[in-house]
């Protein structure tokens, strides 16, 4: 029998939760196998898999960075809801923005909040270039979260705009990682970033490679970064 995930969280970091949150990852599970039936969300759906792929994966992102009550925090290209979405179930003191350019994947997303009743939780509908130039998001974030959206070169300029000096900048890898946080060492230096650590992340039944590269924001970040849409992808800055 597949241990739950009040039993791994707590064996894998320490994480206690309360029966009250187990029936919420409980109900996201649910819904969203639901939900991906007509919208494409993720293509893992069995509430085995998505305990642990998805909702204890993203728990271990509380293993680099301390959630701390009252902190904010933003998702960048979220999708359905993963790392920040169970971040906030286990945490409930913080802050989170959930930023997500696909419309379909926010009104999802705005559903589960809504069902879950999650309070200091929202939305953004825009992309990570489009928000890291909004006078309310830029340099407003103590820690910028992402998983699965780009190479480490074009993420980190998504992303380290929206931190403010002196937060911490996640970005959740596979067996890439270590080349990755290389190819963009010249990217995280000029937009006031420095490369802390590259945790690896053990998570029960799986073999692939896991790890959190985490990035403090050192300095302001140059205001012509980000560059205007597409541009960081295709034109990484290293």
């Amino acid at each position: 029998m597949t241990a739950t995930l009040t039993q791994q969280a707590a064996e894998l970091l320490g994480l206690k939760l309360t029966p009250e949150q187990e029936v919420q990852f409980a109900l996201y599970t649910r819904e969203l196998a639901a939900w991906n039936a007509h919208t494409n969300l993720t293509a893992i759906t069995e509430p085995e898999a998505v305990q642990v792929r998805h909702h204890l994966d993203s728990l271990t992102v509380a293993k680099t960075v301390p959630m701390s009550p009252g902190m904010r925090i933003i998702d960048v290209g979220t999708g359905a809801g993963f790392p920040g979405l169970p971040l906030r179930i286990a945490f409930p003191k913080i802050h989170l923005v959930l930023m997500e350019a696909t419309g379909k994947k926010v009104a999802f997303l705005d559903h589960i909040i809504a069902t879950l009743e999650l309070t200091n939780t929202s939305t953004l509908h825009a992309r990570a270039e489009e928000a890291g130039q909004m006078p309310q998001h830029r340099a407003n974030y103590d820690a910028v979260i992402a998983r699965s959206v780009a190479r480490l070169p074009a993420l980190v300029e998504y992303m380290l705009p929206l931190a403010k000096v002196g937060g911490t900048c996640i970005a959740m890898k596979g067996k890439t990682a270590s080349q990755e946080s290389k190819d963009a060492q010249h990217a995280i230096k000029l937009l006031g970033g420095r490369l802390q650590n590259i945790a690896s992340v053990i998570l029960p039944g799986i073999t692939d490679e896991h790890y959190l590269v985490v990035i403090e924001k050192i300095a302001p970040t140059p205001n012509t970064y980000p560059r205007k849409p597409g541009t960081p992808t295709n034109k990484p800055l290293s």
